[in-house]
């Protein structure tokens, strides 16, 4: 039980797979196949430890150690991210290798002094710096805000190996370790998924970064990120597809969510979806009540344009809607054409936040929100159908 994997010569993944994790950063993400937390032991003259596990799952990470080399004989670890899902184990692992020597950013330092006070950083790293562990080398490349302003990648030379933490990462648990051995398919959803919901805002600096690594000239054979599986054989797909993320690059796709108190919204929130798909656009059609947040930013990740309806509640939108709006506003999916729709009664107001937002996350208003007082007409279904089909058209050019 709780084997290493190696991954290159004398480099192995020590980290942990927690099946039952279905949601992260305070329920704001959900993670229907669960995650792992990636850490990864260099062996040498001597030992570095890169980057550690949530503390529950410290017991998994030390048996898988233990494996390769006594835990008291790592001689350094190194913090690329202080997030308590890699560092969580930090105080447990340094307690038990205590002459090992902890390296980090300097911005580091501080909020591994919060987490863990008894916890003491040797020494603070900047880009190029290097660590050498007995004829092999480690060297750090700073990457502030990938997504904390204390991260940092970790390079291995001689094996081409590239530890970015949360960068190229996925949610997936898997009885697999290499990207290689799973389905593509659901391997790159939620690669999306994960850049969607948590560097999507930090999309300047991700290209920025890789253009900075593009420019060091490294070779790089294989990627291993701190979350899922790890990316051998062909690493550059992922470094590939985060070009086109971090671009914001759209595709024929318009995201419908909403939410409906009796029916109203929803009826115009069909016959809109109706007019998009006669242009052949390729719409994802949600019901918020009924789906799940972090799974419409995944499809809003590439989606052209983004369409969002609630019936009006205390003059604004429904509980259901707002959830995806504070995304939107947060995340921030510059670029993008955005509709508002919705009912209402005797006032309105969900229509006029709904557009607030949507600026206020960086799209361009496509046109003027739909209103319908109580129920749609025929007529008002009709203004909805060629409102989608306008939108629809409005991608071709």
């Amino acid at each position: 039980m709780f084997e290493p994997v190696k991954i290159a010569d004398n480099v192995y993944w020590v980290g942990a797979v927690d099946w039952n994790c279905r949601s992260f950063h305070g329920h704001s993400y959900s993670t229907h196949r669960g995650t792992t937390y990636n850490a990864y032991l260099l062996k040498g003259e001597k030992n570095v430890l890169v980057d550690t596990v949530y503390a529950p799952f410290a017991d998994e990470m030390l048996k898988r150690i233990s494996r390769v080399i006594n835990p008291s004989d790592i001689d350094y670890i190194v913090v690329n991210h202080v997030e308590p899902d890699h560092s969580g184990a930090l105080p447990i692992i340094s307690q038990i290798a205590s002459h090992a020597e902890i390296y980090s950013t300097a911005k580091a330092v501080e909020v591994i002094s919060a987490y863990y006070p008894d916890v003491r950083v040797a020494k603070r790293v900047r880009t190029g710096d290097a660590l050498d562990f007995g004829g092999r080398k480690l060297i750090f490349i700073e990457a502030p805000m990938l997504h904390w302003p204390e991260s940092m990648f970790s390079y291995l030379p001689d094996q081409a190996l590239l530890m970015p933490n949360d960068a190229f990462g996925q949610h997936m648990a898997s009885g697999f370790r290499f990207a290689d051995e799973v389905d593509q398919g659901y391997l790159m959803e939620e690669a999306a998924k994960y850049y969607a919901n948590i560097l999507l805002p930090y999309s300047k600096l991700v290209l920025k970064k890789i253009a900075e690594i593009q420019q060091l000239n490294i070779p790089i054979k294989i990627i291993a990120p701190s979350h899922g599986l790890i990316w051998r054989y062909e690493p550059m797909q992922i470094v590939e597809a985060y070009l086109r993320w971090s671009a914001q690059e759209a595709k024929r796709i318009i995201v419908v969510a909403y939410d409906t108190m009796w029916q109203s919204t929803e009826a115009m929130a069909l016959a809109l979806t109706e007019g998009i798909e006669s242009t052949g656009a390729d719409v994802r059609h949600y019901k918020l009540g009924l789906s799940d947040y972090s799974d419409v930013m995944r499809d809003i990740l590439e989606a052209a344009a983004v369409v969002i309806g609630s019936s009006t509640i205390n003059n604004g939108v429904l509980p259901t809607v707002m959830p995806l709006l504070h995304e939107i506003k947060g995340l921030r999916p510059v670029g993008r054409k955005g509709l508002a729709f919705g009912s209402y009664g005797w006032g309105g107001g969900a229509v006029k936040e709904i557009e607030e937002i949507l600026t206020a996350g960086g799209m361009e208003l496509f046109e003027p929100g739909l209103s319908v007082k109580w129920r749609p007409h025929e007529d008002e279904l009709i203004a909805c159908f060629d409102a989608g089909k306008r939108l629809g058209g409005a991608l071709d050019k």
